[in-house]
């Protein structure tokens, strides 16, 4: 390597002058070059801003990991079976919820948190109903005189609907004329006549609320201006709300009997069957 071709003859004139020799020149030279580049070497690296973290998302709602059936031992309704059904629904949203009302029974698929809440809601809402016995009695009065009593006794359970029927079944004679031949075509037809009792049961605590609806029917005396063959039938509705304290009897109302100075009184008595 010929050193001195790096330095011009003015320079080494100078550095001679100095009391530097050229190759000490050429050492230092060398020495501030690799400086430099041993710092710009150990530079650290760049940095992005919007770099964002390597993180996975965590799924908020796991699945469902548990199958179970849980079965009702006191509803026999299929209104049972969707109230508690439509409950768990709205508790348990993550949940999967199937009713089968043949077996009174609910399939979930859910975390065992879940299922926890499950059993718990079916608890609290699965219970023995309360029954009672209602006994009505049907008063005939002439005045202020009794000439009669008849009684007519219900088992309700608290919530459902009870019903009762007593009489006959009388045909009514209809007809209609053949489109094809002209002739008379003689249809009948029945209409259920005697005494018919609705009665609905809601139990709150103590307080015993009963919705009654009373129709009672009958054939009249008259003749019916249309023809011969056709009746007339008398009918008596009490439809109505009424609120009970158990064994204590209400009266709920009277009818007048058409055609006479007689009249029947209604009265009803709720009592626990234990």
């Amino acid at each position: 390597m010929q050193l001195h071709s790096a330095v011009t003859p003015g320079v080494s004139s100078v550095l001679r002058y100095a009391g530097v020799s050229l190759a000490m020149a050429l050492a230092i030279c060398s020495d501030t070059a690799g400086a430099q580049t041993s710092a710009s070497d150990s530079k650290p690296p760049e940095v992005k801003l919007d770099a964002k973290p390597d993180v996975k998302p965590v799924n908020p709602h796991p699945r469902p990991d548990t199958l179970e059936t849980l079965y009702l031992t006191n509803g026999t309704q299929q209104r049972d079976l969707n109230d508690i059904q439509t409950a768990m629904r709205n508790v348990l949203p993550n949940a999967k919820i199937y009713g089968v009302p043949s077996q009174q029974a609910i399939t979930i698929w859910a975390t065992q948190d879940d299922l926890v809440l499950a059993h718990r809601i079916l608890a609290d809402l699965d219970k023995k109903r309360p029954i009672y016995r209602l006994t009505y009695t049907i008063t005939e009065l002439d005045g202020s005189k009794r000439v009669g009593a008849e009684h007519y006794a219900l088992v309700v359970v608290a919530g459902d609907k009870t019903e009762m029927k007593q009489g006959t079944r009388v045909p009514i004679l209809t007809g209609a004329v053949d489109s094809d031949t002209g002739k008379p075509n003689t249809q009948f037809q029945y209409v259920d006549l005697g005494l018919k009792i609705d009665a609905t049961l809601d139990v709150s605590g103590e307080s015993l609320t009963l919705r009654t609806k009373i129709e009672q029917s009958g054939l009249a005396d008259e003749k019916s201006s249309v023809g011969i063959q056709d009746p007339v039938i008398r009918q008596s509705t009490l439809d109505g709300t009424s609120t009970l304290v158990p064994g204590k009897a209400l009266v709920l109302g009277s009818l007048d009997v058409p055609g006479s100075t007689r009249r029947e009184e209604v009265e009803v008595v709720a009592e626990a069957i234990k």
